[in-house]
């Protein structure tokens, strides 16, 4: 079999059982896409955003790159928050890290993989900022569980610092900031306990937010 024209053939049996379901809905999706919500998320193939979330297309505006990392010289990354804040006028963004996320996992390994390995290093940063947190007498699969949360909240507070999110609280816009963390091995999206508002809320709301994982991270399995 060949699997692109087996991709294309499940592409058309997708499309006639949409459009039986809602003879309408290309038709008005095609005219205009007005979502609430812009997802920054992994690459990871394993991660589709609308899926788990089980809403259809047109409902989410996604960015994703590998360890959903924001950094404000990634022009990928701020023009699509720039088109999705000030153009689409989107309620909420969405960053939504991944337990076993193989960017974080290379940084905890210290794996060396080549030019991803810069990339990555905005990760490593985060790890040197949690140190007192990521304690190395515990099990890896739990560091990199840890460093997986604390990287979703802090490329969330990277998302709150940009100019484009900052210049929209000023004017009073409704946006709304949060960070997210979805298991692979159940489905399931946790709330990270970051949910930023206004320019004024975002140091109160990142250390309620670290003081929430250390908490969790303290309760007994």
């Amino acid at each position: 079999m060949d699997s692109l024209k087996d991709l294309l053939a499940n592409n058309r049996r997708w499309a006639e059982g949409v459009t039986a379901q809602d003879p309408q809905f290309f038709e008005s999706l095609s005219k205009q896409q007005a979502p609430k919500y812009l997802w920054i998320g992994c690459s990871d193939s394993r991660v589709p955003a609308t899926q788990i979330v089980d809403l259809p297309p047109g409902e989410i505006f996604v960015h994703r790159n590998v360890a959903n990392v924001v950094v404000h010289s990634d022009l990928n990354a701020l023009s699509t928050i720039q088109f999705a804040v000030d153009t689409l006028k989107v309620k909420h963004i969405l960053v939504v890290g991944h337990y076993g996320c193989g960017g974080v996992g290379a940084v905890l390994a210290k794996s060396q993989l080549g030019l991803i390995d810069n990339w990555l290093k905005h990760i490593d940063d985060i790890a040197m900022k949690h140190a007192d947190r990521l304690d190395p007498a515990q099990a890896m699969t739990i560091r990199h569980a840890h460093l997986c949360e604390l990287n979703a909240i802090e490329q969330a507070v990277n998302v709150c610092r940009t100019t484009i999110v900052r210049d929209a609280w000023e004017r009073g816009q409704p946006l709304a900031v949060h960070a997210w963390i979805y298991g692979l091995d159940n489905g399931h999206i946790h709330d990270l306990g970051l949910d930023v508002r206004g320019n004024d809320q975002l140091h109160d709301a990142y250390h309620a937010a670290l003081t929430g994982l250390a908490e969790r991270w303290k309760a007994p399995a």
